[in-house]
């Protein structure tokens, strides 16, 4: 805890230091012009990738497959566009790092083994074409005519304490 708070009080420090040194090179006008285009430009990126992101992990899901991976990529290109509309250098060039997919992929990478995707049911009830989930329990995937509401008497599967008075 202790890291994240000295680097939530010196960024703010950092970037005022750095808004002087382009301001210094480049003039105030200017300088302030670059931290609105990279603000819109966040914007319009975040736009662009994140329908992209959505595409994917649609594809991921319909196919049956994890799609924590897409899901980490979309979360980073939304911390991307955020750090883009926070007005500073060193957030920017942060926000524009995380646009690029190798730098995810080594983001996905550091956090993969630290997050599951917990849910049954994707891609209708297929979670993988192995028969069962991440946590070892089978998947049984039925077809409407092979199940019933009524329940069925012979049923190795009925519960007793339903079936009997």
């Amino acid at each position: 805890m202790f890291p994240l708070s000295l680097i939530l009080l010196a960024l703010p420090l950092i970037e005022i230091a750095v808004f002087v040194l382009v301001g210094s090179q480049i003039g105030v006008l200017p300088t302030i012009g670059l931290v609105i285009l990279s603000a819109v430009a966040g914007g319009i990126l975040v736009r662009i990738q994140g329908f992209g992101i959505l595409t994917r992990i649609r594809q991921q899901l319909e196919a049956g497959r994890d799609p924590g991976r897409e899901l980490a990529h979309g979360m980073m290109i939304l911390l991307a566009g955020i750090l883009l509309v926070i007005p500073g250098f060193v957030t920017d060039i942060l926000g524009i790092l995380l646009f690029i997919p190798p730098v995810r992929d080594f983001g996905w990478y550091l956090v993969r083994d630290r997050i599951t995707v917990v849910g049954g049911g994707f891609g209708g009830g297929r979670w993988n074409q192995q028969g069962g989930d991440r946590s070892g329990r089978k998947t049984i995937d039925l077809d409407a005519d092979e199940y019933s509401k009524e329940g069925d008497k012979t049923s190795p599967w009925r519960r007793l304490d339903r079936d009997e008075p």
